[in-house]
């Protein structure tokens, strides 16, 4: 067997393996899926010499500890958080070697929500339909990690580009949230549509990779009954009978029977994906 995989020594609270997603197959029922939030992944790659679209472990809240089998070249970004190397600090947001059999500890994000681990050559889980990104709804790809597992790591880059000094993006205190209304706003009242982007909201700690759930005052609906199922997007604000909005995200259902009062822009998305429970979400309309 060969020596380039990683054993999880600690899971966390939830550990995904994501890539770019496994997007066109909604026809099928199959959401996107992908790195919630693309852009620190795709820099974690870069920082290691990847393609932006090798595959990545996402952490939520807690992080994850790892060990090498080889000597391999790491890289953890996105959501701020502390990093060691056998107990020995290093740095978060640039490349780290890490020896073969030593222990890279990614600890609790002190911001944000999620923090990306990238190592040089990728995570090389089996692809499924293209993609090796876990998709939780569906249960495609890779199971969520657990203590004990093994995964295999690509080949690492020859003569690739590394990148220092990486642009992370910060993690805002407050989401905002551009949204354009439809295709079923016409369900809900002009007061509904007013208090949805004038009223702040709360990120609820139901919150997961499916949806972002929020806590807040909940939109009047003008029509009673219930909608045919039909397409959801990526981004989609449905309003469950609560009358509380979710907006989709890269686990989301392709399709759903609650009506969607908006859709937020993807490139805000990435706010929602590193949104803490009870961080403050505010909903402005864009045309």
């Amino acid at each position: 067997m060969t020596d380039r995989a990683f054993t999880v020594v600690r899971a966390g609270a939830l550990t995904t393996v994501q890539d770019r997603g496994r997007s066109g197959h909604a026809h099928l029922g199959v959401p996107r899926s992908g790195a919630l939030d693309p852009y620190a992944a795709a820099l974690a790659n870069r920082l290691v010499g990847n393609d932006e679209g090798a595959a990545v472990l996402e952490t939520t809240l807690t992080g994850c500890a790892l060990r090498p089998w080889c000597g391999v070249t790491v890289a953890v970004g996105g959501a701020p958080c502390p990093v060691t190397v056998d107990g020995r600090p290093v740095a978060w947001g640039a490349a780290v070697r890490v020896a073969a059999g030593a222990v890279l500890e990614v600890g609790a994000a002190v911001r944000g929500v999620r923090s990306y681990v990238a190592f040089a050559g990728g995570v090389a889980a089996e692809p499924v339909l293209g993609s090796r990104s876990t998709d939780l709804l569906s249960g495609l790809g890779p199971a969520p990690l657990a203590d004990g597992m093994t995964l295999p790591l690509g080949a690492p880059p020859e003569d690739a580009a590394h990148y220092e000094g990486a642009p992370w993006r910060g993690v805002p205190e407050e989401v905002v949230l551009g949204v354009r209304f439809g295709p079923r706003d016409d369900w809900f009242t002009g007061g509904a549509l007013r208090t949805l982007t004038t009223c702040p909201y709360r990120v609820s700690a139901a919150s997961n990779r499916v949806g972002l759930r929020t806590e807040g005052p909940p939109l009047e609906r003008a029509r009673s009954g219930e909608l045919p199922s039909e397409g959801m997007v990526l981004g989609a604000v449905q309003v469950p009978p609560d009358g509380r909005p979710v907006v989709f995200l890269a686990d989301h259902p392709t399709t759903g029977g609650y009506p969607v009062v908006a859709v937020v822009r993807e490139a805000d998305l990435v706010a929602a994906a590193q949104a803490v429970p009870g961080a403050r979400v505010r909903f402005v309309r864009v045309r």
